[in-house]
């Protein structure tokens, strides 16, 4: 009998072209794209689980500043980020407006809700189309990001969710 060798690379690249987020031929991601301000960010659309109005968030004590507090999501307690203090995104305007949506994402197994301006749409992007993270981009921290998203004369702004949402706790490990 012979052995067969699997490589583990190709084993989680495989199951990741065959996860149902992208294009058969494995050139194409599908990214959730989202208003801050007048700048479009993206976050894979295999993380985002629901979309929803904001509804009556609970502040928590002794939580960062981005931590808007939780809501009550059908009987599950779902932590609540700003993502335009997250971002340290400056605007005079802060108010929730008709278009702000939560997006609930799963990232390492937790269910967290990301408040942001509006959700413009869900878009497939060639791998050609994707850009390495330049040093400054929407003034958002160039380790937050996955890269720019090219999508005819507009740029996106690829978001990674886990160095986002859990970049303190790492530091508190530390």
């Amino acid at each position: 009998m012979e052995a067969v060798t699997v490589d583990k690379e190709e084993a989680v690249r495989d199951d990741y072209l065959n996860d149902g987020m992208h294009d058969n031929t494995g050139n194409k991601d599908q990214f959730v794209v989202f208003q801050l301000g007048s700048e479009e960010y993206g976050v894979n659309i295999s993380q985002a689980k629901e979309i929803i109005k904001p509804k009556n968030i609970t502040n928590v004590p002794n939580t960062p500043e981005h931590v808007l507090g939780v809501i009550n999501l059908r009987g599950q307690i779902v932590p609540v980020v700003d993502m335009k203090k997250r971002f340290s995104i400056e605007l005079e305007d802060n108010e929730e407006t008709d278009s702000s949506r939560i997006i609930t994402v799963e990232v390492n197994d937790a269910l967290i809700g990301i408040k942001v301006d509006g959700v413009n749409e869900v878009v497939w992007l060639d791998q050609d189309k994707l850009e390495p993270a330049p040093e400054v981009a929407g003034g958002v921290r160039q380790e937050y990001l996955i890269g720019i998203g090219k999508i005819e004369d507009r740029l996106l702004v690829l978001v990674d969710l886990n160095k986002i949402l859990f970049e303190d706790t790492d530091e508190i490990k530390n």
